[in-house]
This record gives structure tokens, C-alpha cells and sequence, in this order.
């Protein structure tokens, strides 16, 4: 495998992503997935209230912790917001815009997934979406990453015709690359699950288990790894918002302020990065369909 030269801004090689995941979803929809061990049993009309509860914490309490946790040590993190908490709580989205985080978009809920939209809906939900994060921030969305990191095969030129810089929606790569639609570029941010708090919830995993997760990747990266790579530590608010995980985000943003061998951005700010190397960085150009 061909070495790759270039490096993040500084000259370094390991870049730390920090993503928090404010979720919601559509009024009459609960997730999927909830706190409870036993799942309900399936009944008509019949919403998992437990379920709906337990997320609704991230926006009413996990995001502050959060946001406090990461300032402490001054760093920055991409927030995939869900659209709808522009209109539920407004006051939480711009509280993460105001803290200089990235707000971008998570499409309008959980549930409204652009793999299950129509063209002309899917570009509606877009527009929707831009309209209500940016008219409650004051500042313009450049991201966007789908439900499930799940797109259509429209999303990715629906993106770029809507002036959006880089999307999350592959898992294809460990770096990232640039993606063509006719005139139009749109950066492509793989995004890894490796360190999120997902699994460790799901599957009942003490939360130090993704600080030594962490920790081991980058000396991996560090040692082993020729050119640059790329952690992300994913978290969602109304999951490690909570005091049993929360230490671990702030652990984590301790270790990577304070190493001379890391950098760390928003994927705003990583997708700039991509796009001032030019040549450098690999191209795929995409059918508009």
C-alpha cells in the first residue's frame, strides 16, 4: 500500500474527531433502542414512552455536561444535530454553536432517513434541515451525515447542490477524499465507530473500556501507522451526556490537548484542510444520475 505524504495542519499525523450525536425523533416515534433490558412487547399504537424519555435527556441536560467537559480543555467538537431540536430546543443548539462547535446536520429526526425519501423529498428535507440549524445558530451548516450513516445514491449530489462542504456518509476509507458532482466538490469524511459509546451501552461495556480503547489506537497509530490517520470518539448526548460516561470524554479531550503529537479539529475544519491539498488528495467522480 502506497505511503501517504501529506499531513494534518502542524505536520502531524494522527488527527482526534470528536462527535457528539444530539439525536431526536419525529413526534410519534421512539429509538429503537432504549436503557431497558427487555424490550416491549409489540402492540399497535403502542410508543416505547421509557425509550422516548431516555433521549430526550441529551438535549435537556447531556449536551451541557458535555459542552462543559470539552471546555475544559479547549477543544472542538462536530455535533450532528437533528433538525428538529431547532424547533424543540433551540436553546440547546445554539448553546453548542455559541460554545465554537460545529452544528451539522443529522437530517430532520432519526427516522427520517434519506434512503427512504424520494429525490424531490430527500432535497425538500435538505433545505428544511439548513433553513432551521443555521437560522437558530446565525451560522452557515456545512455538514451533514444521515441517520444510520445510511444515504441515498441521491444524497451526495443533493448535498453538493445545496453548497454543502463534506458529508460523513462512507465508511470506505480510513482518510479522507474528495468527491466530484459535474462542477461541484464535496469532501468525504469516513467515519470510524471503533471509539463510541454505542457498543458500550448496547452491549454492556464499563466505560473505561473505551478510554483504553482509545489510548490504544492512537499508540498504535503513533507507532506503527506511516502517514496520517484519523480517531474518531463518537458519543451521544443522551447516552456518555450521563455522569457514568461523561468522565471518559473528558479523559479523552485531556489526553489529546495536552500531546504535541495530535491534532484536533471540527470535520468542518478537516474538510478545509483536505481541499487546500489539492492534488494530493484522491478524487472520485460521481454519475449525477
Amino acid at each position: 500500500m502506497k505511503t501517504v505524504e501529506w499531513r494534518w495542519p502542524g505536520g502531524k499525523r494522527g488527527a482526534i474527531l470528536f462527535n457528539i450525536c444530539l439525536e431526536a425523533w419525529s413526534d410519534g416515534k421512539a429509538p429503537g433502542i432504549g436503557p431497558m433490558g427487555n424490550p416491549l412487547p409489540p402492540a399497535p399504537g403502542v410508543l416505547d414512552t421509557n425509550a422516548i424519555s431516555w433521549a430526550e435527556y441529551g438535549a435537556k441536560r447531556g449536551i451541557y455536561r458535555l459542552l462543559d467537559a470539552l471546555g475544559r480543555s479547549g477543544v472542538k467538537s462536530s455535533v450532528m444535530t437533528n433538525a428538529v431540536l431547532a424547533e424543540r430546543h433551540p436553546q440547546a443548539v445554539k448553546a453548542v454553536a455559541d460554545a465554537g462547535h460545529e452544528v451539522l446536520s443529522h437530517s430532520y429526526a432519526m427516522d427520517v432517513i434519506p434512503v427512504l425519501l424520494s429525490a424531490d423529498d430527500e432535497r425538500k428535507n435538505i433545505r428544511r434541515c439548513t433553513d432551521l440549524l443555521a437560522n437558530v445558530t446565525g451560522k452557515p451548516v456545512k455538514g451533514w451525515l444521515s441517520p444510520r450513516g445510511t444515504p441515498s445514491f441521491n444524497t451526495g449530489r443533493l448535498l453538493a447542490e445545496a453548497g454543502y462542504q463534506w458529508h460523513g456518509d462512507v465508511m470506505d476509507d480510513d482518510l479522507p477524499y474528495v468527491q466530484t458532482f459535474g462542477e461541484r466538490k464535496l469532501v468525504a469524511i469516513p467515519l470510524n465507530t471503533d471509539v463510541n459509546d454505542m457498543p458500550f451501552m448496547r452491549y454492556g461495556r464499563v466505560p473505561e473500556s473505551m478510554l483504553t480503547m482509545f489510548e490504544n489506537i492512537v499508540a498504535r497509530g503513533i507507532a506503527r501507522e506511516r502517514g496520517p490517520f484519523i480517531v474518531d470518539v463518537t458519543v451521544h448526548a443522551h447516552i456518555f451526556g450521563r455522569p457514568g460516561g461523561v468522565w471518559v470524554v473528558d479523559r479523552i479531550a485531556e489526553i489529546v490537548a495536552g500531546s504535541r503529537e495530535l491534532w484536533t479539529g471540527t470535520r468542518a475544519e478537516m474538510a478545509s484542510h483536505i481541499l487546500s491539498l489539492g492534488a494530493q488528495i484522491p478524487v472520485e467522480r460521481v454519475s449525477q444520475g
